[in-house]
Formats: structure tokens, C-alpha cells, sequence
């Protein structure tokens, strides 16, 4: 019963990874975001000049600068957008914010739980690390994976349709 509770942990909480990954991915899909007005409206706007390299002497202070004028352009670009388009970018950034906590306590979960799995069989530490990194490759594998298989779904569905 041991056995079944500790594999029964380690594959739920990646669970709790790939499930929120998905979710989010079909979530902010549904978002009313006009991507192309907000690039065309991101391009006609000036760049926020590079810090010079000579602060990463001072990774801080490059890090602090570099920050200040991402901020600056991004209340430019916000100012600049439709009361339409700041809306959808406002709610499409929340609810990204939101799936990025969710999915990260998940992570610390299924961190956890492959720890309590390498330890209940006393394998080498390295194995944790090893499994983790799998892990992550198959929760983010099963979303590329989707996304190409979903894409490739309705490029042959309007095939059909059209009659091509």
C-alpha cells in the first residue's frame, strides 16, 4: 500500500502541473486580445532605449534600470491603447498572472511528492532532480503537443470545409 500511495502522489501532483498548464492555454486562447492592433500600436512607439552594459558591472543597478524603463514604456504603450484593447490586454494579463501562481504551487507540490518518492525508495538524490526535469519536459511537451495536433485539427477542418 506504500508503494501505490507514493506513485499514487508523484503522478497527481504532476497532475497539478499539466492540468493548470492546459487549462491556462485554453483559457487565454478564449481572451478578446487584438494582438495585432496592440503590436501595431507597440511598434509605432519609440523603444525604451538599452542600459548601458557598463551597469552590469552592478547587476543590481543594471537589473533596477533595465526594469524602470520596461515599466516606462509599458505605461506608454497602456496610455496609447483603445479603452477596448487596454481592457482585453488588462484581463488577458490577470488571469496569466493568476495560472502562473497556480501552476507554480503545483510545481512545489510535484517537487515534493517526486521527493517523497526518491526518498521512500532510497534512490540517489541525483534521481530527483533527473525525474523533475522529466517532469517538466512531458507537462510541457503534452502542451506543445496539443497545441500542434489542436492547429493542425483546424487547418484540416477548414481544408475540408473549403473543399481543398
Amino acid at each position: 500500500m506504500h508503494e501505490l500511495v507514493l506513485w499514487a502522489g508523484f503522478l497527481g501532483a504532476w497532475l497539478l502541473v499539466v492540468g493548470p498548464l492546459f487549462q491556462a492555454l485554453l483559457e487565454l486562447q478564449d481572451e478578446e486580445l487584438e494582438q495585432d492592433r496592440i503590436r501595431d500600436t507597440m511598434l509605432s512607439m519609440a523603444p525604451p532605449g538599452p542600459v548601458s552594459r557598463w551597469w552590469l558591472l552592478l547587476p543590481p543597478v543594471w537589473w533596477v534600470k533595465h526594469n524602470r524603463r520596461r515599466a516606462e514604456f509599458m505605461e506608454q504603450l497602456l496610455a496609447h491603447l483603445s479603452d477596448e484593447d487596454y481592457e482585453a490586454f488588462s484581463s488577458f494579463m490577470k488571469k496569466a498572472r493568476g495560472w502562473i501562481f497556480v501552476g507554480l504551487g503545483g510545481l512545489l507540490i510535484a517537487a515534493k511528492e517526486t521527493w517523497e518518492l526518491v526518498e521512500g525508495h532510497e534512490w540517489p538524490s541525483w534521481l530527483f532532480w533527473a525525474l523533475v526535469v522529466l517532469g517538466l519536459i512531458v507537462s510541457l511537451g503534452n502542451l506543445a503537443l496539443y497545441g500542434v495536433a489542436d492547429q493542425r485539427q483546424r487547418e484540416r477542418r477548414r481544408q475540408l470545409r473549403d473543399g481543398t
